[in-house]
């Protein structure tokens, strides 16, 4: 039975990710390890066999398989050697390269999943070292489509781009959702309301794109040819070149991703 440790398994997203896996039975409670700076966090009671601890050092000495969940600024206070054990790494900004150096592994697994994962909704990309066997990426394979959809990738520029694009989880589209409360506002309508309103569009939209044979271009262009009020906002979208601030965006975040720990 293949033992995994998750550092920083109590946080947000090392839960959002192992307790989906845990209730589909990809990992087993007695062979999983979670630390955190409390030693005891909820969301385990139903797996009582879970070990929680304070010390990484005897998380990753039981371990197998070690997963690192922590925010990138607190990479360097984890000191421990993990050759001949797999690493998989949810962090944004530590590269492969990176990894390998500090831990002293080789098999070594990137991913990105993102916030959706604790509604089991999440995409996640993830790439492997040449050293990583087929075990390996099969377990991973199966840790990460518990949370929603995974995808092998090829290279870590393309792992930096998703970080940008599918990492950012909820937020751009946040973004887009606030300025449309805020024009909705200016126009009169109660900001609990347009809030309320704005909500639902984005959920009724969402699951109406992900539902559609058509491409989300066919889909603007059958909004654009029924020539209605739609089609109208659509126009004066295009028209103050909408396309520019998203690739603008999604540009910084994806160099953001690349440039490392060393330009925090």
């Amino acid at each position: 039975m293949t033992q995994l440790g998750v550092i920083g398994g109590g946080g947000w997203l090392g839960k959002a990710l192992l307790l989906p896996a845990l209730a589909d039975g990809v990992i087993a409670g007695e062979a999983l390890t979670v630390s955190s700076r409390s030693g005891t966090v909820p969301g385990f009671e139903p797996w009582p066999a879970v070990r929680q601890t304070k010390s990484n050092t005897d998380l990753a000495t039981d371990a197998d398989v070690v997963m690192l969940s922590v925010r990138p600024r607190d990479l360097d206070a984890i000191a421990l050697d993990l050759s001949g054990k797999l690493v998989i790494s949810v962090m944004a900004m530590v590269s492969l390269a990176d990894l390998a150096a500090r831990f002293k592994a080789r098999r070594i697994i990137r991913a990105m999943p993102n916030a959706a994962a604790e509604k089991r909704l999440s995409f996640t990309p993830w790439l492997a070292s040449p050293e990583t066997t087929d075990a390996d990426c099969a377990f991973a394979e199966r840790l990460f489509k518990a949370s929603g959809k995974a995808q092998r990738i090829a290279t870590e520029g393309e792992l930096d781009y998703f970080t940008a694009l599918t990492g950012s989880g909820p937020a751009f589209l946040a973004a887009f959702a606030d300025a449309m409360i805020s024009d909705a506002v200016t126009k009169g309508i109660e900001r609990g309301i347009a809030e309320s309103a704005v909500r639902q569009l984005f959920l009724g939209g969402s699951t109406l794109l992900a539902g559609s044979e058509q491409s989300p271009g066919e889909i603007v262009q059958t909004f654009l040819d029924y020539a209605g009020t739609t089609a109208a906002g659509l126009e004066a979208m295009a028209a103050a070149d909408i396309r520019s601030p998203i690739v603008q965006g999604l540009t910084a975040a994806a160099a953001r991703a690349a440039a490392g720990l060393g330009n925090r």
